[in-house]
């Protein structure tokens, strides 16, 4: 057993192979991979092997479609992975399902994956053995298939090992030494591995692993259930795909298992899932452990089954597979590094862990090397949770229901109520009827409700009309006449003090923020290759005190961006709870809080002053993400819902009126606002994003070098689409001269500009009164490159 490595890699599944394969082609070999029993035996060895590579995100799908091509790849290098390239079929059979797989043409247009619709007659002639008569439209994907995950997990270790990797089995991890903060030495069954760096890739028992370095890991281990059937009559069928009936909550391909060789691998996705923690002892203890057959569970997949193969109906259950999966909160993997510094987790793979094992190899070992990935994974980023993902109840109510959602269609703004409510503002006694909504655990208003005498509003078409209100548009309109009061609590909020607090912000700021005290910053935090890892506006409230405020869901990432780079004289201290923030934002916020001021108003644009109003103590910040005037109020948490009451009454004289998040994020697209993990991400430099302006080119900062080298050959441009009531959800294909060139980052409808807005990168050549088209729901719709801001483009308003 070795006694020192420079990366121990915990857990010999496919995850914990592909991480190894790909640091040791990036040139790091001295890397040990320790499995308590032999490779494969936890998690992975029952994978289904699926391998279907659209998915609902764009890394995700890239992901997938890199995992594709590395498995071709290892078997032409002399390594079987078992990768059986036949193809895959999606079927839809009600209207919804339609729309959706419509959607998702578009979205592989987006992607630059081939998707072929198929009517039931085209799908009949080329799958004979289908029965196709409820079937109304069927998407072929040529690139999906599946795999053997014994013979992939063995490719990559093989892969590894030839690159110099080593691995210890039958070896069990007993410890994990942290010291200051930072992993130390793995302590396992057979001796002590020095090491400053520990993947976590022990599937479903992640957890336990993670409780070893006094890390919490939401992963919940659930029982998932498939079945191989007896042999069927379906010889004369060369290569059978694999088969996605949603609708039916049912999948299938074809065995090429010795035991059952002209079976159907038949799975599903039950409605009441349940959860496998083990009675006492870490989970996955025992090798290659299934749980007894549950087919009663199981009957609505194995009916669905045989509908969909009338051959099947014949046939009987010669093998039950019933293990224990690995799913997290969300539905999405867990990556990246936590806390603890050189304890990186790649867990949580929620069934389709092998579909994606190649891309989260290949991701994580770049993280790890070069400190970023090629792809943005900040959705799959551990710390996209907060300290209440510690909770076992919490993450095993959200984990419970996402998986009986998995073959739900998914429409967008979609509100689910699992684990809910858990972090509520000082305002939530008067949310009352309020339309609510949850990010990052907190309950958010999306909006307050019709009132008597609102005007109509047209509901947008299709999908973006299904969850809205004309509330938004009265939200919208009143706080463009009057004044609207907004509830931003959920805002991170980060205290960054020290003596050095000043020189580190200048270094990781792209913009300056070395200004007198109660300047404000709107600014970007870069990576080396000049990716935007974060989008916020830094306060100086003394020579030593700064106060950062980013998105609500990106607080933990951003504090732990901010604690990496940190030296030792500056601490970082998340102070979100700590104190409220209510927007007042219109042209009527300067009649409305000038009677309660006791003292001087300060109304200059981008800076900051403490006051009070009527007896509350606000740092006033005079910022806007409307483009309306008005003030960011602070208060401490237990002044907020006084605070809100005085301004609700002082403002209804003027015309006042609460609103929500969906009013924000359509005035924000009249302004052109950027919203960080989709208009902007870590892939996208300031100058591609429309953002040189938040740019200092005469300083150096985090990222300065290789931004001053880009040359931006794409650019993020503001399209306004002919028909109004079409409006786009994100992740559309932008196509001009008949050629896919971008897709939709984010969209909406602007009631103050009357148009339906969206937003895209386009190649620099695409120029402001361009005609484009954008792919919707199996249509193009066409739309003008138009100059930005579409709402005051002049700023006169937030000025006031």
């Amino acid at each position: 057993m070795r006694t020192d490595a420079r990366v121990v890699i915990v857990g010999g599944g496919v995850a914990g192979c592909s991480i190894a394969y790909h640091l040791a082609r990036l040139g790091w070999t001295d890397v040990l991979v320790v499995e308590q029993h032999e490779l494969t035996e936890g998690t992975t060895w029952h994978s289904a092997g699926f391998v279907g590579q659209l998915r609902s995100t764009i890394s995700q799908t890239r992901m997938i479609m890199y995992s594709s091509g590395l498995y071709a790849e290892l078997a032409g290098l002399g390594f079987d992975s078992g990768w059986r390239g036949v193809g895959g079929v999606r079927l839809a059979t009600t209207a919804a399902r339609v729309e959706e797989l419509l959607r998702q043409a578009s979205s592989a247009t987006t992607y630059g994956l081939s998707l072929e619709l198929l009517s039931p007659a085209e799908l009949a002639d080329r799958l004979p053995f289908l029965e196709v008569a409820d079937v109304l439209l069927a998407g072929w994907l040529p690139g999906d298939g599946y795999l053997r995950p014994d013979r992939l997990a063995g490719a990559l270790a093989a892969g590894a090992r030839a690159l110099g990797v080593s691995f210890a089995t039958g070896t069990a991890v007993t410890g994990v030494e942290v010291v200051d903060g930072r992993v130390r030495a793995v302590h396992t069954s057979r001796g002590r591995v020095a090491t400053e760096i520990v993947v976590n890739a022990a599937g479903a028992a992640a957890g336990h692993v993670g409780g070893l370095a006094g890390v919490s890991v939401p992963v919940v281990p659930i029982k998932h259930q498939y079945v191989v059937s007896s042999p069927l009559p379906l010889s004369d069928v060369p290569a059978l795909p694999t088969v996605r009936d949603p609708d039916h909550i049912v999948y299938f391909r074809g065995s090429d298992e010795a035991a059952t060789p002209d079976g159907l691998l038949i799975g599903g996705y039950i409605r009441t899932p349940s959860v496998c923690w083990p009675a006492s002892g870490p989970p996955l203890a025992s090798p290659r452990a299934l749980f007894p057959p549950e087919l009663d569970l199981f009957a609505e997949s194995w009916a669905a089954g045989q509908h969909r193969v009338p051959s099947l109906r014949s046939a009987s259950i010669a093998r039950v597979v019933n293990g224990a999966e690995a799913f997290t909160p969300d539905g999405e993997f867990l990556l990246g590094e936590t806390a603890v510094r050189g304890f990186w987790v790649a867990a949580g793979f929620c069934v389709h862990g092998l579909a994606a094992a190649g891309g989260v190899g290949k991701v994580l070992a770049e993280w790890i090397v070069d400190g970023q990935p090629e792809y943005d994974v900040s959705h799959m980023d551990i710390r996209r949770f907060g300290a209440h993902a510690a909770s076992r109840s919490w993450a095993t109510a959200k984990a419970l229901d996402a998986y009986s959602r998995y073959y739900d269609v998914v429409y967008p703004h979609t509100e689910w109520t699992a684990g809910r409510p858990l972090r509520r503002s000082a305002i939530w006694p008067r949310t009352g009827a309020a339309a609510l909504g949850e990010k990052a655990g907190w309950e958010r208003v999306n909006w307050f409700g019709v009132r008597p005498g609102d005007p109509d509003a047209a509901r947008p078409a299709g999908w973006a009309g299904r969850t809205w209100s004309p509330a938004i548009a009265a939200e919208c309109r009143a706080t463009a006449s009057a004044a609207g009061l907004f509830d931003q609590s959920s805002f991170a909020k980060l205290d960054v003090r020290g003596a050095g607090a000043a020189t580190f912000l200048q270094w990781m700021c792209a913009n300056d923020v070395d200004r007198p005290v109660g300047g404000v910053a709107y600014t970007q935090l870069l990576n080396a290759r000049a990716g935007i890892e974060a989008d916020l506006t830094v306060t100086r409230l003394a020579e030593d005190h700064f106060r950062v405020v980013t998105s609500t869901a990106s607080g933990v990432r951003d504090a732990a961006w901010l604690r990496r780079h940190a030296p030792s004289d500056v601490v970082i201290d998340d102070v979100t709870g700590a104190s409220g923030c209510l927007c007042l934002w219109g042209p009527a916020a300067r009649e409305i809080v000038a009677p309660l001021v006791d003292g001087d108003l300060d109304a200059r644009f981008m800076r900051a002053s403490r006051i009070t109003l009527g007896p509350v103590p606000v740092l006033a910040q005079r910022v806007t993400f409307v483009g309306e005037f008005g003030w960011e109020l602070y208060a401490s948490t237990e002044y907020v819902l006084t605070l809100w009451d005085l301004l609700v009454e002082a403002g209804a004289p003027h015309g006042l009126r609460p609103a929500g998040y969906r009013a924000i994020e359509s005035m924000r697209l009249e302004k052109g606002y950027r919203v960080w993990g989709s208009d902007i991400t870590p892939e996208t430099t300031p100058h591609e994003a429309g953002l040189s302006f938040a740019v200092r080119t005469d300083k150096d900062f985090l990222g300065s070098e290789a931004l001053r080298a880009a040359a931006p050959e794409r650019r993020l441009r503001c399209l306004v689409l002919d028909d109004p009531s079409m409006v786009c959800l994100g992740t559309e294909p932008v196509r001009t001269a008949g050629a896919a060139v971008g897709r939709v980052t984010s969209g909406g409808y602007g009631y103050r500009v009357e148009a339906s807005i969206a937003y895209a990168y386009l190649p620099s050549t695409v120029a402001e009164g361009d005609r484009v088209e954008v792919g919707m729901f199996g249509e193009w719709q066409h739309a003008t490159v138009t100059r930005e801001p579409l709402y005051d483009p002049d700023n006169t308003r937030i000025r006031g």
